[in-house]
């Protein structure tokens, strides 16, 4: 059997394993083994030394997935109780700033706007009682002086409910003229809903409750009841079925002007309906809303699929349109089913996308989402700088130098971002051992996936967010459709949205009529109570003419438009085949 004389190094290590005289060293000792079994140490000593580098590698790649997960957490954390407001950056979310030593508010010393003009307020006339104006002492008159009179406005709101007694004289006729009774009495005022004793107040202070201020029903009528008029919530829930159906006209009207725009903005938010309906599982509906220049256009429905917005979009009479919203799959099957729509993606969605990267692992991605923040906002500012000097009615171009310039400039800056967030997705080069164990201050796995996931989505979406840039009427983000849904929001966190598919419709109609209203400038209430009065003295129908009624028959002032059509001009065409 053969052996093997082996020399012992297990011992390399300081002098102080020497021993004194004669004595060999320890570590220079040799000791006689098998040859199998030398064999036999150095395969178990390579088989665990290949399963320590195999146990390593998992261990990293659990630690990655650890920190991946942890940034997913530390970021639904935010979604669900941080700020829900955009305006917070990067800096502010990773590494808190030195609070700020400046009060809230308006500053001491500082120059104010001056008491507010309420130039349609009526004013009642007081005059101060006679008999203070006599001497304090001796109780003479005092001479009147009118060029020294001065006069005091106090505003003050009296709002309370009261009972209309309205007397409805009788008399018997004189005459015997044939088929007329004896007995004349005046004709019963107008009512909106027949044998009903609320007046159209009633119902105008309704509406604005619930759907303009989102306070609960219940707690107006508290406040009714405080005030000695007792309305139960049965009693007004009946009465607003009933005149639910009067709406339906305005919003078909409504329906009809928008379909014939091209740019549009949509959006979707849910709506509870606490309704069992066949087929659907949960309360949870959604309301969905698509804003033009002229319009705001509500619509609830139990779901969210692409059916909604593909037959809102079936009456558009637009040969091309643009739609604005986010990267939501429903519209990208509309935008699929309908070639004559384009969309355009909302860049506030991208550089969210890179702010919750910053915010899931500041230490590594907080300096990086930074400035992706802006570059975003520098895109932002030099498209305002563009549209200054932009003039509507003329395509791209003929219009002036200057817009050229600026034109160029926001294209340059929109290829630097392009390109960065190609070099972002770019895979790396494999590394061996040794490279990589050299490499320090490189980002790791999760930071660079988080990285990859943000630049991909701007690259998958990057012909509708660049859309902006060929036309000048589209703007960049989607706040002018997210703007108008915060209040069904508040509505819905007050009164949890609808208890009824009928009531949910009455929203929509009413959310529909109340914010298209306020973009053409008109008084919400006052149109309420005109409408409402016409409805009454109909007999509590829909006047067969509602034109008087429309926004754009109400003034001769235009909604500030979002812009002309983007299609005004053969040079602003596209073709999508």
């Amino acid at each position: 059997m053969e052996t093997a004389l082996v020399k012992q190094t297990a011992f390399e290590s300081p002098t102080s394993y020497q021993l004194v005289g004669e004595t060999a060293l320890f570590y220079e000792e040799f000791v006689l083994i098998r040859k199998a079994e030398l064999i036999e140490l150095r395969w178990q000593a390579n088989y665990w030394k290949a399963q320590h580098v195999r146990n390593t590698q998992i261990i990293d790649s659990l630690k990655e997935n650890t920190r991946l997960l942890e940034a997913r957490i530390k970021d639904l954390e935010h979604r669900v109780f941080g700020k829900k407001s955009e305006k917070a950056t990067a800096t502010s979310e990773a590494a808190p700033s030195a609070k700020s030593t400046r009060k809230r508010g308006q500053q001491s010393g500082s120059r104010g706007h001056g008491r507010t003009a309420c130039p349609t307020l009526p004013i009642e006339e007081e005059e101060v009682p006679p008999d203070v104006l006599v001497c304090s002492t001796c109780g003479a008159p005092l001479i009147p002086r009118p060029g020294l009179d001065e006069t005091c406005d106090i505003k003050e709101i009296l709002v309370k409910p009261y009972i209309r007694r309205i007397h409805r004289h009788a008399r018997v006729r004189t005459c015997s003229c044939p088929g007329t009774p004896k007995i004349a009495i005046a004709p019963p005022p107008a009512r909106l809903i027949p044998h009903s004793s609320n007046g159209v107040s009633i119902w105008v202070e309704v509406l604005l409750s619930k759907f303009c201020y989102g306070q609960p029903t219940h707690r107006l009528l508290s406040d009714w009841r405080d005030q000695g008029l007792n309305r139960s919530p049965g009693t007004i829930s009946g009465g607003l079925q009933i005149i639910a159906p009067l709406f339906v006209p305005v919003v078909e009207a409504l329906y009809a002007r928008q379909m014939t725009e091209a740019l549009f903005h949509g959006d979707e938010t849910r709506w509870e309906v606490f309704e069992e309906m066949e087929g659907k599982v949960g309360s949870r509906w959604y309301l969905w809303l698509i804003r033009s220049a002229s319009v705001i256009f509500y619509t609830v429905d139990p779901t969210r699929s692409a059916a909604v917005p593909v037959a809102h979009f079936a009456g558009m009479q637009s040969t091309r349109a643009i739609l604005v919203c986010d990267r939501y799959s429903a519209y990208k099957k509309l935008a699929r089913l309908a070639e004559i729509i384009l969309l355009a993606f909302c860049w506030a969605h991208v550089r969210r996308d890179f702010l919750d990267a910053g915010r899931s692992m500041p230490e590594e991605l907080g300096t990086w989402a930074e400035k992706w923040r802006d570059r975003i906002g520098e895109l932002y500012h030099l498209n305002t700088l563009r549209l200054e000097v932009w003039q509507p009615e003329l395509p791209l171009t003929q219009q002036t130098t200057v817009f050229q310039d600026r034109h160029q400039a926001l294209s340059q800056a929109m290829e630097l971002v392009h390109a960065e967030a190609e070099r972002l997705v770019e895979p790396e080069p494999q590394k061996t051992d040794e490279i990589a164990a050299n490499t320090t201050a490189k980002l790791s796995r999760s930071a660079r996936q988080l990285q990859r996931a943000a630049a991909s989505s701007l690259l998958e979406h990057w012909p509708g967010l660049r859309l902006f840039l060929d036309y000048p009427a589209v703007p960049m983000d989607n706040n002018l459709a997210e703007n108008p849904l915060r209040g069904p929001v508040t509505g819905r966190k007050n009164y949890y949205g609808s208890g009824s598919i009928w009531s949910a419709e009455l929203a929509a109609s009413v959310f529909t009529i109340f914010q298209t209203l306020a973009l053409w400038g008109i008084p919400v209430r006052n149109w309420l109570t005109s409408y409402l009065q016409t409805c009454a003295e109909n007999g509590g129908r829909a006047p067969s003419d509602i034109t008087p009624f429309l926004p754009w028959s109400l003034t001769n002032k235009s909604p500030e438009k979002l812009a002309v059509s983007p299609f005004c001009t053969s040079n602003n065409r596209v073709d999508t085949s």
